[in-house]
């Protein structure tokens, strides 16, 4: 039998989930999520990144964060993986498909205005296997129709588009850490956020719609509920498993 993946295993990540048990903190954002979050930030320059259960559910926070509402239409490539349609489908917007570049398989860059309708809200370009869509024809696409750009860029960590990180063109990118991946954490993803403007929104979405980031930090004396959310936090073992490999 040839597997279809090995999980990736440098040898560190028993003794980095050890220290994560023996740190009593094993929930979300413990000492290992902020050193990956950490990580991301200084290789990919990007404003902020937090860490999910998954680049499915970073994809959901990004939708969300983008004001996706029923009737909104989102074009994305016709070839990638159901995550990509799924987020914004699941806030009742409609999946425009356009065909890929046969040399890539990623989004045709030269279809997309096509595409675009009055009701469009948002372009999803997907990375596939690191390589880079054309952000530069995509970005000018999406700044004069004022769209916003969220890039699928699963595969795409530690790659890069004319020396930019994958990931950090549109308003939000989402890694995946899935255990097919080359970085892995068993299950897990990032929400890359570009605008400082946007990082408290996605904070209080991440964490079930309380400010409670901001509690840890010391900014307030106790946590308040804010807004509607979801617990996108992954387990801090995960993330210990997750710091071995970038590190």
């Amino acid at each position: 039998m040839i597997n279809f993946n090995v999980p990736p295993y440098t040898g560190k990540e028993i003794d980095y989930m050890k220290e994560a048990i023996e740190n009593q903190k094993i929930c979300g954002d413990g000492p290992f999520t902020k050193k990956c979050s950490e990580w991301i930030e200084q290789k990919t320059g990007t404003a902020k990144c937090l860490l999910t259960t998954s680049c499915t559910h970073a994809t959901e926070l990004a939708a969300l964060l983008s004001d996706i509402e029923e009737g909104d239409e989102v074009i994305l490539p016709s070839y990638t993986f159901v995550s990509t349609a799924d987020a914004f489908v699941l806030r009742g917007a409609k999946a425009v498909f356009v065909d890929i570049r046969p040399d890539t398989m990623n989004i045709d860059e030269t279809l997309i205005e096509d595409a675009i309708t009055e009701r469009t809200k948002a372009i999803a370009p997907v990375h596939y296997a690191g390589v880079g869509c054309e952000m530069d024809t995509i970005m000018e696409i999406a700044n004069r129709y004022h769209l916003t750009v969220v890039e699928d860029a699963a595969q795409g960590i530690m790659a890069s588009y004319k020396g930019k990180a994958l990931g950090t063109f549109g308003d939000y990118g989402c890694f995946s850490f899935h255990e097919t991946k080359n970085f892995s954490m068993g299950e897990g993803g990032a929400l890359l956020i570009r605008d400082e403007k946007n990082i408290e929104t996605a904070e209080i979405l991440r964490e079930k719609g309380t400010d409670r980031s901001k509690y840890y930090r010391g900014q307030v004396d106790k946590y308040r509920w804010q807004n509607y959310g979801s617990s996108y936090l992954p387990s801090d073992m995960n993330a210990a498993y997750l710091y071995a490999q970038l590190e």
